[in-house]
C-alpha cells in the first residue's frame, strides 16, 4: 500500500499546479507534511524520489507566500488551519535558517501575537453535531503547530512566549474531547492528540 500511495504521488505532484488551501481533509500541506517522515525513509534506503518531489512541490506553492491573511481564519467546519499546515510543511522541507526566514516573512506579526485569530481557540457550540465537532480538530492541530514552531526557534526568540501560550490555551480548550465526549469527536480527535503529544 505504501508503494502505491508513493507512485500516486510521484505521479500526481508534477501535475498539480496550484495546492489546495482548505481547513479540511483535501489540504495540500497537511497532506505532504504528513508523508515527510516517510519520504526521509525512502531516502535513507536510497530513493530520495518521493522527498524531492514534495519538497519541490512545497516550494512551488509556498515558497513566495508572503503576510499570509491568517486573520480570515477560522472557517465555520475547520480541523486544520490553511495557514499553519503550510508553517507545519515548510518547516520540514527547508533548512532551519531558511525557513525561519521564509516564517518572518509568512507571519509577520508573530512576535506581537498576531493575528490574533491563530491564538484563540475556536469555540465548539455543539460537539454533536459532526461539522461543528471539525473545531476541536482545528484547535489540537494548532496546539500542535505552535508547540513544533516553539521547538525550533532560537531560544532568545520573543514568539516563542506567543507561541507556547497559544499551544497551551488551544489544547487546553479540545483535548479533553478527545474521551468522554462525543462520538463525532472521538472517533477521529485521538490522531490530531497524537501529533501534539509527539510534536515539539
Amino acid at each position: 500500500m505504501a508503494n502505491v500511495i508513493t507512485e500516486g504521488f510521484l505521479s500526481w505532484l508534477p501535475k498539480a499546479t496550484y495546492p489546495i488551501r482548505v481547513g479540511v481533509h483535501s489540504n495540500s500541506a497537511f497532506g505532504l507534511a504528513r508523508s515527510v517522515p516517510w519520504a526521509r525513509y525512502l531516502a535513507t534506503q536510497g530513493d530520495s524520489r518521493l522527498l524531492t518531489a514534495i519538497t519541490k512541490a512545497a516550494i512551488q506553492w509556498y515558497g513566495a507566500d508572503r503576510d499570509y491573511p491568517a486573520h480570515y481564519e477560522p472557517s465555520g467546519t475547520d480541523f486544520l488551519s490553511p495557514a499553519l499546515t503550510e508553517v507545519d510543511l515548510m518547516s520540514l522541507v527547508l533548512e532551519r535558517e531558511e525557513f525561519l526566514t521564509w516564517l518572518d516573512a509568512f507571519l509577520p506579526r508573530l512576535a506581537a501575537g498576531e493575528p490574533k485569530s491563530l491564538f484563540e481557540p475556536a469555540f465548539v457550540s455543539d460537539a454533536s453535531d459532526g461539522q461543528l465537532a471539525h473545531l476541536h480538530g482545528l484547535n489540537v492541530y494548532r496546539a500542535f503547530v505552535w508547540k513544533h514552531l516553539n521547538a525550533i526557534l532560537p531560544a532568545d526568540d520573543v514568539r516563542r512566549a506567543h507561541l507556547e501560550a497559544g499551544s497551551e490555551a488551544h489544547a487546553k480548550a479540545s483535548m479533553s474531547a478527545v474521551t468522554g465526549s462525543d462520538y463525532m469527536v472521538e472517533h477521529w480527535l485521538a490522531c490530531y492528540a497524537m501529533l501534539y503529544l509527539s510534536g515539539g
